[in-house]
């Protein structure tokens, strides 16, 4: 174990860092040596945390790191591997303190009173990297309460999508935007796809697929049914809206024995492994935001393109799934945002109610609009002005395809904004 540790460590440091692309997350602005936090990245796979977590190493000093990939098959999952990498690298340094970059740290039995150890009894920091919720404030560990800050870690967004593609929205024509605004919605913003030609990325995304269901499925949860999970997951991105009996009888349909507990568990290991978000209706009731149907929105738009059962993607929906990530992100940096959707009893709906600090911010919809006249669906303008009225609002803003203007229908402002402009605009929530 120490020889293997050894040539671990002595690789990161003679080897040089990979070509890194800035994202808008930067660890170094969350990491003070002097404050004794541990720093979590979190995340679905592929999203980005490794490169993440090399980003920090060359803006801090790679040499002051250590960086172990713990899914590396050379790595035992055992606990003493943790206990022998600092006794090693006392007899390599000395007393010189170590950023320990640690990559699905989850993996290694034990691995959080480990993390309290170091934290609180040397100079050494932690930044630690999970495909798991486990590895979230929410769930921390209870040894860890109140020693980490957590980094939620999203596929790239609008503005990042761009960068990566070298593309300037200043010196692009119109038609070219929307051009790139039809490939972001196409095949989503996991990094390594955004970069790859277009004839591998099915073959990259059906890795990513294999590599989920068998790491942070079938073998963090011991999955038994892999078919009827298989088939739940090609079931969700075509199922708009859902509650959990609706689901178990869908798959009870093509020939499964499943339980709607059983269907429950299953969105629950997608949810803590990042590859779903759920929607819940807006409603000051509890009881009814459990009962009433749920949405749930995956992780990339590459997924829901892939496993669409259409020859054609819908792009209206695929305007709503990125509306949706952006919205979520912003809730993730900023707990004080929340989301739901509204609908009344009537069968009017808006897909999403922003809040903040529990008071409604915010009234959204999502068209595939090019006109106001002739595109604009009559329903959705007033199911805004509805949501906006039951609400007390004063506005509703409609987010199209290519509409962009402000109208006053019923004495609330209806304002029109293109998908590409709306995702362009930047938050406060990342450094």
């Amino acid at each position: 174990m120490k020889q293997l540790l050894n040539d671990l460590i002595k690789n990161w440091w003679n080897n040089p860092l990979p070509v890194i692309k800035t994202r808008d997350v930067n660890l170094v602005s969350y990491f003070d040596l002097n404050v004794r936090k541990i720093v979590s990245v979190v995340g679905f796979r592929r999203v980005g945390k490794t490169f993440t977590l090399l980003d920090f190493a060359q803006k801090y000093g790679k040499d002051k790191c250590v960086y172990i990939n713990f899914e590396d098959e050379r790595v035992p999952k055992k606990t003493e591997i943790l206990s022998s990498l600092v006794d090693l690298l006392t007899e390599l340094k000395g007393n010189q303190p170590f950023v320990f970059l640690m990559d699905e740290i989850q993996e290694i039995p034990q691995w959080s009173m480990w993390a309290r150890r170091i934290n609180e009894t040397t100079q050494h920091r932690l930044i630690l990297s999970g495909s798991s919720s486990k590895l979230s404030s929410r769930e921390i560990p209870t040894e860890l309460a109140g020693q980490t800050i957590t980094i939620p870690m999203f596929p790239l967004n609008w503005n990042e999508f761009l960068r990566f593609r070298q593309a300037d929205m200043n010196s692009l024509s119109h038609a070219h935007i929307l051009n790139l605004l039809r490939e972001y919605l196409t095949f989503g913003g996991l990094p390594e796809i955004v970069l790859a030609q277009e004839g591998l990325r099915p073959l990259i995304l059906a890795d990513y697929l294999s590599s989920f269901v068998d790491r942070d499925i079938v073998e963090r949860y011991k999955l038994r049914n892999k078919e009827a999970f298989a088939d739940l997951l090609r079931l969700l991105p075509n199922t708009r809206s859902y509650t959990y009996s609706k689901l178990a009888n869908s798959l009870k349909g093509t020939g499964h024995t499943i339980s709607k507990a059983t269907v429950i568990r299953y969105m629950q290991w997608l949810e803590w492994s990042f590859f779903i978000a759920r929607l819940e209706v807006f409603s000051a009731n509890v009881k009814k935001r459990i009962q009433t149907v749920k949405k749930s929105y995956l992780v990339d738009n590459y997924f829901s393109s892939h496993f669409s059962s259409t020859l054609s993607a819908n792009l209206g929906y695929m305007m709503e799934q990125a509306v949706f990530h952006k919205l979520h992100i912003h809730s993730a940096w900023d707990p004080r945002y929340e989301l739901a959707y509204w609908k009344d009893y009537s069968g009017n709906e808006v897909d999403f109610v922003v809040l903040y600090n529990k008071g409604v911010k915010e009234l959204l919809q999502v068209t595939f609009a090019s006109s106001i006249a002739a595109e604009v669906p009559e329903r959705e303008t007033r199911a805004l002005i509805k949501a906006a009225k039951a609400l007390r609002q004063s506005s509703g803003q409609l987010i199209t395809w290519d509409v962009e203007g402000t109208v006053t229908m019923e004495g609330i402002e209806v304002i029109y904004t293109p998908l590409w402009k709306w995702l362009a605009t930047t938050t406060e929530t990342v450094t």
